[in-house]
């Protein structure tokens, strides 16, 4: 897709995991942000940094993704809510600047794993409180969805085993609900769908329809109430 798409895509979601607003309320609450600093590995545009700098104005928030599309979004957004949150391009798993606190969502592939990323995690936070963000089987998922997801993603248990080996506690826990899975698939959707019921005739409108449709497919036949989404506070 050329760069005027690309940058559609994600214009109407709100952030990019299903992830509803009392719920991340909820996260940032049991995050206990007051001063200090806190980096989001894998930040995108950042929204939910943008929520921690607004609810803790001591804060020093720094957020770090490679796709300079998504952090010239993050930064916009920055400016015009009069927010000092600096957005670097960088690799995620690359980051060793120490924090207080880190987010860590739906990024475990910029790791290699999730057992990678929360080892990774507990270097860049050697004290303090982390909220991860990661997939996890459900139900027993069908040859589709392991083809989709890869071989790596755990069940819940697997996943709460991981982060006490990396040396975390678990202080929170809880998971996307079907209706924030519903409303994340069908919002990322959302803008090319406009974009497609708009411009039916435009040279690109053929490949745009053929991307939607088999997105569509993908989640209600072969991971939807199958792949989870789990959040867990993490604390050392």
């Amino acid at each position: 897709m050329d760069d005027e798409l690309n940058a559609l895509r994600r214009s109407r979601m709100r952030w990019n995991t299903p992830l509803s607003e009392p719920h991340a309320a909820l996260l940032l609450e049991r995050m206990a942000l007051d001063e200090g600093h806190l980096v989001d590995l894998g930040c995108g545009w950042g929204e939910l940094l943008l929520r921690a700098a607004e609810r803790a104005p001591g804060l020093r928030a720094t957020g770090v993704d490679t796709d300079e599309l998504l952090l010239e979004r993050g930064r916009v957004a920055a400016r015009e809510r009069g927010l000092a949150v600096e957005f670097t391009s960088a690799d995620a798993a690359g980051w060793d600047v120490p924090a207080e606190r880190a987010f860590c969502i739906g990024a475990a592939h910029a790791f290699g794993s999730t057992k990678a990323a929360l080892e990774r995690l507990a270097r860049v936070v050697p004290s303090g409180r982390v909220l991860y963000g990661d997939g996890f089987w459900a139900a027993p998922p069908n040859p589709a969805a392991l083809e989709i997801f890869g071989p790596d993603t755990l069940a819940l248990p697997e996943l709460l085993d991981a982060a006490a080996a990396a040396g975390w506690r678990v202080l929170h826990v809880s998971t996307a609900d079907q209706l924030e899975w519903d409303d994340f698939e069908s919002t990322s959707k959302l803008a090319w769908q406009e974009w497609l019921l708009a411009n039916p005739a435009d040279p690109r409108a053929g490949e745009v329809r053929e991307w939607l449709d088999e997105r569509l497919r993908q989640y209600v036949r072969d991971y939807r109430g199958v792949l989870g989404l789990a959040y867990l506070v993490l604390g050392r």
